[in-house]
């Protein structure tokens, strides 16, 4: 596979070389290092050379704000804008209703979190991205990792101080986009009242659409920001890594002539369907219908909640009074609070209140799997990671299927667990118990088989596992450019070693390295266990480097070959040093 096309590169050096030149030129007058043209205006980002080693830009406009007629439309380009924009804050978050990992009230990780959860935040006026380049000048374009965080589709925001590109961007010597995308029934809806005959807005997956936008924007403007348009790596994590594999395998990306990505990082996810999975496996496609069928109770019980309708037969009659366009003028008008509302309270005790990609065919493939099988499908590198206990994060999931348990693994509730982690004390003696967060049926944790270890991992090996081996054998089967990793860092302080363990997200900080504010930090990382986890952020960092820059993640600091899928790498540390090692995948 030719992985650097001459042609690509030519245009990506003459970009660069257009892109210094003006550099070169606004230095001359009073226009600081950080101003830089879009192709939409002029924007003025933050200098932090001198302590982290970067610029940075924020809050980024790639799309017009999709409110009032343009909800639920596929993104448009943002209005033009002659004067500097300032661009040293992050754009809001997406509209979603505040769960454990933020934004609170002020767009980031702050104690407001606590007294928000179950409340709606953020903006439908989101559509922003956030761009960090090395100060230090380079020779050649830089690669360029554009990043779509998890969160269920329904929560997340790229202010998450995990998230924060300074360090990956110093460490990997590359440009780190972060992107926002629209969550929830804004970001999926499958509904045929609001089609317009635009195949692409029709589909329903807007949050997949206003990925594809900002990837657009990269390859239109990472030249002025030193980035590489022809080595660009699209990274998703949880359900970023969903949604990062619908755009691989979609075909509407499939038939565009020139590719917007070149590698793809998956952490933590799949994107199966329930046939091409074994059975009793979690699928991340839900079928046609099922879509259908949320969308359709959206409608109909936002009916009832406004009092047009008092009941779902009322609802239904009145549905098919109107005339779509008027459905879709009145779901429009809609206050976006009253429609979280109606997700909350009215789908959520249906069951019908997760949002998934939409398998409309065009957007997002019927059945992705097959896709690939058939090689229809973006063929470039791919690199994938998963903790080793991902499903530590998910307990109340244990109370599904009896086989998982039958109870939910966590006997507090979110408010609790907020509570404890933000004031926790790692560097005291522990200040909580196992019997305090795991119910007595799933301990103690290391039984064999009714255990919360034994219980977690049999719903991780139908839920993690299942959708990793299924596209990873897929891809496989296509190209020898697969690779995989396993995460089994656990060196937190009791009892949290055992309550998470290497759980999933918990590889985040050491892929960007910030081990700063967030949820599970004072739980997690303590003076003892600082050297062997910086060590292995590093290295991890080190592996990502080198696949950006080259497509394969082999580097001479990992002291082991990382061979293709089905083999694997085992990341992990000890309190002082770093350990990288080939592993059995399970």
């Amino acid at each position: 596979m030719t992985r650097h096309p001459t042609r690509a590169r030519s245009l990506a050096g003459a970009l660069l070389a257009l892109a210094l030149l003006a550099s070169c030129a606004h230095r001359g007058g009073d226009r600081p290092a950080t101003w830089r043209e879009t192709s939409f205006g002029p924007v003025t980002g933050a200098d932090a050379s001198a302590t982290h080693g970067t610029y940075s830009w924020k809050g980024v406009p790639f799309a017009e704000a999709p409110v009032g007629a343009l909800r639920w439309r596929a993104p448009r380009d943002p209005q033009p804008w002659r004067e500097a924009r300032a661009a040293t804050q992050f754009g809001p978050a997406c509209r979603q209703t505040g769960r454990l990992y933020g934004p609170g009230l002020h767009n980031r990780y702050d104690a407001t979190v606590g007294s928000t959860l179950g409340q709606p935040l953020g903006a439908e006026d989101c559509l922003t991205l956030n761009i960090w380049q090395p100060s230090a000048p380079s020779p050649t374009p830089r690669p360029v990792i554009v990043f779509v965080h998890g969160g269920s589709n329904i929560t997340g925001y790229t202010a998450d101080p995990v998230y924060d590109g300074s360090a990956l961007a110093r460490r990997a010597d590359a440009v780190v986009v972060t992107v926002n995308y629209r969550l929830g029934l804004f970001g999926f809806l499958h509904l045929p009242e609001l089609h317009t005959g635009d195949r692409a807005g029709d589909s329903g997956n807007f949050a997949l659409l206003d990925i594809v936008k900002a990837l657009e924007f990269v390859q239109a403007n990472i030249a002025r920001f030193g980035g590489d348009p022809a080595r660009v790596t699209l990274m998703g994590q949880s359900a970023g890594a969903v949604n990062v594999y619908a755009l691989l395998t979609s075909p509407m990306l499939v038939a565009r002539s020139t590719p917007l990505f070149h590698r793809l990082v998956a952490l933590s996810g799949g994107i199966s369907t329930a046939r091409t999975l074994p059975a009793g496996a979690i699928a991340t496609v839900p079928a046609p219908p099922v879509s259908a069928a949320r969308g359709r109770a959206l409608l109909l019980q936002s009916l009832v909640a406004d009092g047009s309708a008092a009941d779902d037969a009322a609802a239904e009659r009145l549905a098919a009074a109107r005339t779509p366009e008027q459905t879709a003028a009145s779901l429009r008008r809609k206050p976006s609070e009253d429609l979280l509302a109606v997700v909350q309270t009215r789908l959520a005790p249906r069951g019908m209140a997760a949002t998934n990609p939409v398998a409309d065919g065009w957007v997002v493939a019927t059945d992705p799997i097959a896709a690939v099988r058939a090689g229809r499908y973006v063929r470039v590198p791919v690199l994938a990671g998963n903790t080793r206990d991902e499903t530590k994060l998910f307990p109340a999931f244990l109370a599904l299927r009896p086989e998982f348990g039958g109870v939910s693994g966590r006997l507090l509730d979110d408010a609790q667990v907020f509570r404890l982690a933000a004031g926790y004390d790692p560097e005291a003696p522990p200040a909580t118990t196992l019997d305090q967060w795991i119910p007595a049926a799933l301990r103690p944790v290391d039984t064999p088989v009714t255990g919360f270890d034994a219980r977690s991992a049999e719903l991780n090996r139908l839920w993690f596992l299942a959708i990793r081996d299924d596209v990873l054998n897929a891809l496989r089967a296509q190209q020898a450019e697969v690779w995989h990793y396993r995460f089994d860092w656990d060196r937190l302080p009791a009892p949290f070693d055992a309550i998470f363990g290497a759980a999933h997200t918990f590889d985040l900080p050491f892929v960007f390295g910030n081990f700063g504010p967030s949820l599970y930090a004072n739980v997690s990382f303590t003076r003892a266990n600082e050297r062997g986890r910086l060590a292995l952020s590093q290295r991890m960092m080190d592996s990502l480097a080198a696949f950006a820059r080259d497509g394969d993640p082999n580097h001479p600091g990992l002291g082991t070959a990382w061979r293709p899928w089905p083999a694997g790498l085992r990341f992990d540390a000890d309190d002082s040093t770093a350990r990288a090692a080939a592993v059995a995948v399970p």
